[in-house]
């Protein structure tokens, strides 16, 4: 006679080892049978959430709608170094755009993505729609709570018939009061069904039951607020909570939500106040770094990643913002040690044999270069990564002095990603060294419409007008230049120049 395992402590089992769809199916069996049986119903709804879980200490996307429908006011002309939204308010010590890229919020290009990288506050609509807001697409991100209504509608996969829990039927009073079951319908409601009045309403009456004397509910407060938008009625609960009970998340939230209200200064307070309570903790050490970076202050924020590594020496984050830090401070050697580190650590990508093709270039390692971009190219996900890929061949090839290769490759990216403007510049210049003005002169009018935030376009626009002899269209090119950098030794003597031919006049 075969004895077999308790169908509830298999249910378990399986959870534990994160096979939740299996989980989800025999709690669905015993549910069935009984249907009152709280330990199942339960563990279902704790599989039903893992399925569809985002941690929301990094998720945080602004889109449109939340950027240019924001009520809440900030400084219009913040001091600098408090703004993250002001490009320009850097502390000093920032690299310029002559030697880093620059993204359309003004700040360097990280060498990291992350969902908050190349978020920025654009000055129009047009712009806004322009912009591409993720690592993955062009299309802009239209807004947060779209992401959000998506995940509720593909989870309700996991139950043909319909949702396992009605929520309109639920009297969330009768749950508030059960500690054991309460927490697990919360998680359900807030992620896996993303009913946040719902989650709200629990939540406040479970707090109430508790006698405002658990943190973990004040938590689960304040993320309801934020996600609803009301940041100050967040921040209330979040601090709370910490009175309560110092935990390194709650940190995390409260950082996160002073980041959105555009203040990073309190959000770095509140990081090293929490690394008083939790010394060495990564993540914290993490936020700190990354707010010195979007605030352009590149020198602070490689130290502290330089502490996250001595914390966590696998931290790829860390070990990728160092590596293109040192990569663009003119060390690629050194570089190029930390990129493969990455490689021994197990990062496979077309984005790491990119950065080794070019660190490898500028060490002047050229045997390893053209292999090193050849695995980039066999990893490509996507036609943007593979655009990013031959317009770095091209630079190789501008390098070594082949310029019908670098055509070639600039042809390419172009091809591949028809909004590159670093590869229409290029292009540009190498038809104007072929005579060919008119196509030169369109090709930087394209780059220029495409990045106002490049200096590049219009400066060469600028300079190819004025030899042409249209000053006027040079002078407007060369003013756009300035603003996008103004410490542009060139644009400046070509603005003098120009000044005097129309006082001349």
């Amino acid at each position: 006679m075969e004895v077999s395992m308790d169908p509830l402590f298999l249910a378990w089992s399986y959870s534990r080892r994160r096979k939740l769809q299996q989980c989800s199916d025999i709690c669905t069996k015993i549910l069935q049978e009984n249907p009152y049986d709280q330990a199942a119903w339960s563990l279902k709804t704790r599989a039903l959430t893992e399925m569809v879980y985002i941690d929301e200490v990094e998720v945080d996307q602004e889109g449109i709608a939340e950027m240019m429908l924001d009520e809440s006011s900030i400084a219009q002309v913040a001091r600098p170094g408090t703004s993250l939204r002001l490009p320009g308010t850097s502390q000093g010590g920032g690299p310029t755009p002559a030697v880093r890229p620059m993204t359309q919020s003004g700040r360097p290009i990280t060498g990291f993505v992350r969902p908050s990288t190349q978020s920025g506050r654009p000055g129009t609509m047009e712009q806004a729609i322009k912009t591409p807001r993720t690592a993955s697409t062009a299309r802009p991100v239209t807004s947060a709570s779209g992401r959000f209504i998506r995940l509720g509608t593909a989870s309700m996969l996991t139950n043909p018939e319909g949702p396992f829990i009605n929520l309109s039927r639920l009297n969330l009073a009768k749950y508030s009061q059960k500690p054991n079951l309460s927490r697990t319908l919360f998680e359900y409601i807030f992620h896996h069904e993303n009913d946040v009045k719902n989650a709200l309403d629990l939540a406040a009456q479970a707090t109430e039951h508790a006698q405002f004397k658990d943190w973990w509910w004040k938590v689960q407060l304040g993320k309801c607020y934020y996600r609803l938008g009301l940041y100050r009625e967040a921040e209330k609960q979040f601090r709370s909570a910490l009175n309560h009970q110092e935990v390194v998340d709650t940190y995390l939230y409260l950082a996160k939500l002073y980041q959105r209200l555009d203040q990073p200064i309190t959000a770095l307070n509140l990081f090293k106040q929490g690394l008083d309570h939790f010394p060495g903790e990564v993540t914290l050490l993490t936020g700190i770094a990354r707010i010195h970076e979007e605030m352009n202050n590149i020198a602070s924020a490689t130290e502290y990643y330089k502490d996250v590594l001595k914390q966590d020496n696998t931290h790829v984050e860390a070990i990728a913002c160092i590596g293109s830090n040192h990569f663009y401070t003119d060390q690629p050697e050194i570089a190029l040690r930390f990129y493969r580190r990455l490689l021994q650590m197990g990062v496979y990508n077309c984005q790491l044999y990119n950065n080794l093709g070019l660190c490898c270039f500028y060490a002047q390692q050229y045997d390893m270069t053209l292999s090193s971009f050849e695995r980039a190219l066999a990893l490509v996900a996507n036609d943007e990564e593979q655009a990013d890929v031959w317009y770095n061949i091209g630079h190789v090839a501008v390098g070594i002095g082949d310029l019908v290769l670098a055509y070639q490759c600039f042809k390419l990216a172009l091809a591949f990603n028809n909004d590159h403007a670093e590869a229409y510049n290029n292009l540009a210049v190498l038809e104007l060294r072929k005579g060919r003005i008119e196509q030169s002169k369109a090709l930087l009018q394209t780059a220029a419409s495409l990045s106002p935030h490049m200096y590049e376009p219009h400066f060469n626009l600028s300079i190819l007008s004025e030899k042409i002899g249209d000053l006027q269209s040079s002078y407007t090119a060369a003013l756009k230049s300035e603003d996008a950098f103004p410490e542009h030794v060139d644009t400046q003597q070509l603005l003098r120049q120009l000044r005097q031919h129309f006082a001349a006049l």
